[in-house]
């Protein structure tokens, strides 16, 4: 059966390879991309959408009630899957007040309007961050049952939008799922990130900056296992669950890491192309996830290794530079 599904923030990072996936996965389906076009969320990601009868793009704030109900109103949706959102810890910590406004305040208005217009599920897209950080020598990972500890404006505006979302299906009954994610990469992601910030800095003959020692770690996610997720979790996940996803079975790896096997792909000495920057206020340690919850009931799992697609992400930003050379400029 058609359906016919809104996805916010879909010009943004995950969101626009989460298009492009479904898109490919069930071109039966419609779908309607709503947008603010912050900095972050870019048409070019979209651009070979264009003109097809399957996907329309409307430019619109998700903290604008009376447009976001009116939106909802005549185009009658089945599906929400939102990823809108401020997403970059550091601007947190420098203007955590958009993030409250966007992430918190505009998760409620379409919570309203999906009330209001009888959508049978809306799908929050959320973060590991809002678990908080893992010990240095802690051996313990994030799952759906750990407590909420968030560390930054940015993780705390996030883990109120999770609650939120979980009020309504409480109060409201409102058909919801949940995911929280580990760290992406992948193509279109904007580069003011880890991964494509080294990436195009080596490109343009400047160094990968590194917070601190470099020691903090991440579970890496690839954009489009995550896609997959998402994907498990609409057509098979248990209204009002939550699931967490990650991207790596066992290992982790710490920043210095990452930018040092980017250095590696891209033929450059570690030694004279990373510097070590100021860390960032109150930096999460260590992100660990474990997703078994997800494997085990849908049957999900990631596909995608980290060193074999860390380099096609390299290949990517190398063949797209029309693509990110102005967003670099910015």
């Amino acid at each position: 059966m058609k359906m016919k599904i809104l996805v916010t923030g879909g010009a943004g990072f995950i969101g626009s390879n989460f298009v492009h996936y479904w898109n490919k996965s069930h071109p039966e389906d419609l779908i309607v991309v709503l947008d603010k076009l912050t900095y972050a969320g870019n048409l070019e990601s979209l651009k070979d959408l264009e003109g097809q009868e399957n996907f329309k793009f409307v430019k619109g704030d998700i903290v604008d009630a009376p447009f976001v109900d009116n939106l909802f109103r005549e185009e009658k949706f089945d599906t929400v899957v939102h990823f809108a959102a401020e997403s970059h810890v550091d601007r947190s910590i420098l203007e955590p007040a958009i993030f409250i406004k966007t992430n918190v305040m505009g998760t409620q208005v379409l919570l309203d309007a999906s009330l209001n217009n009888n959508v049978k599920r809306f799908h929050h897209v959320s973060t590991d961050e809002v678990f908080g950080a893992i010990g240095e020598m802690e051996t313990r990972k994030f799952n759906e049952e750990t407590a909420y500890s968030p560390r930054s404006p940015y993780a705390a505006s996030k883990a109120g939008s999770d609650h939120l979302v979980r009020a309504y299906s409480v109060t409201y009954d409102l058909p919801i799922t949940i995911t929280n994610c580990s760290n992406n990469y992948g193509p279109y992601h904007f580069p003011e990130k880890l991964i494509p910030l080294a990436i195009t800095n080596l490109m343009t003959d400047k160094k990968i900056p590194v917070y601190g020692q470099g020691k903090q770690s991440r579970d890496w996610l690839y954009v489009e296992d995550h896609c997959r997720a998402i994907e498990a979790v609409l057509l098979k996940g248990k209204i009002g669950e939550t699931y967490c996803v990650g991207g790596m079975e066992s290992e982790e790896w710490t920043n210095l890491q990452v930018a040092q096997e980017i250095c590696r792909i891209m033929g450059k000495d570690p030694e004279q192309s990373i510097e070590f920057v100021t860390d960032r206020k109150g930096h999460d340690f260590k992100y660990v996830v474990d997703w078994s919850k997800i494997k085990n009931e849908l049957g999900w799992k990631p596909q995608h290794e980290f060193k074999e697609w860390l380099e096609k992400t390299v290949e990517w930003y190398k063949n797209n530079q029309a693509w990110w050379e102005p967003l670099k400029k910015k």
